[in-house]
């Protein structure tokens, strides 16, 4: 069995409620939900970005019913990381090319005083060879199977050798694989050593979100 994370990548916060509610229906106390967010600079696309809005939604209802993972695809990260943060995220993945020590710092910083994760995440291309003076920061990692934006594209098999490595450098490492997730994906995903994926398209884009949650994570 592997840890699947359901992602919210919307362009409105009605869809973000509504996606998050759906998620709520299957997901426990310890099952993570993912946010996608996005700026239209590193990213193609621009999804919605707004944690005091979520804030607000949370606090009139109190809790929710399950840990908050905010993928931060943006080209100024830790600004938005003090926000998310703030409104109660439990993870914060951050993109290896949008770093440098002095934001990484702060960043990991701001996260353990508020009792939180860091992930580093890396587009497709990236080699995490090229970026090993900053790996031992991390016990979280997120290896991108698509490119970062969109979600509904196609896995790029590429990955798998990255997530190979990986596993064999950090044996007890939390290493999710993000996009083209279904159930063949999945499987190799969790061949190559990955522990959790996350996927959009296929968990809500079925009739049925629940029986496509419990599909992936049967693999």
């Amino acid at each position: 069995m592997i840890r699947v994370i359901p992602a919210i990548n919307c362009d409105d916060f009605a869809c973000v409620k509504e996606r998050i509610q759906q998620a709520e229906i299957f997901l426990n106390r310890e099952d993570w939900v993912h946010i996608d967010v996005t700026d239209g600079a590193f990213t193609f696309n621009k999804t919605w970005n707004n944690p005091e809005e979520l804030g607000a939604w949370l606090g009139d209802r109190r809790d929710i019913s399950c840990q908050l993972e905010v993928h931060l695809m943006l080209e100024e990260p830790a600004q938005m990381a003090k926000r998310w943060l703030a409104i109660g995220a439990k993870r914060l993945v951050v993109h290896a090319e949008t770093i440098n020590d002095g934001s990484l710092h702060e960043i990991l910083d701001t996260a353990k005083r508020a009792g939180a994760e860091v992930m580093l995440s890396m587009s497709p291309e990236m080699s995490p060879q090229k970026i090993e003076k900053i790996l031992d920061k991390f016990k979280y990692f997120q290896v991108l199977a698509v490119h970062p934006g969109l979600a509904g594209q196609s896995f790029l098999p590429l990955i798998l050798e990255k997530v190979k490595f990986l596993r064999q450098r950090f044996p007890n490492a939390t290493i999710e694989v993000d996009g083209g997730m279904n159930l063949a994906t999945a499987k190799l995903a969790k061949e190559a050593g990955a522990n959790a994926v996350v996927a959009a398209s296929y968990i809500f884009g079925a009739k049925e979100p629940k029986e496509a949650f419990e599909e992936l994570r049967n693999v």
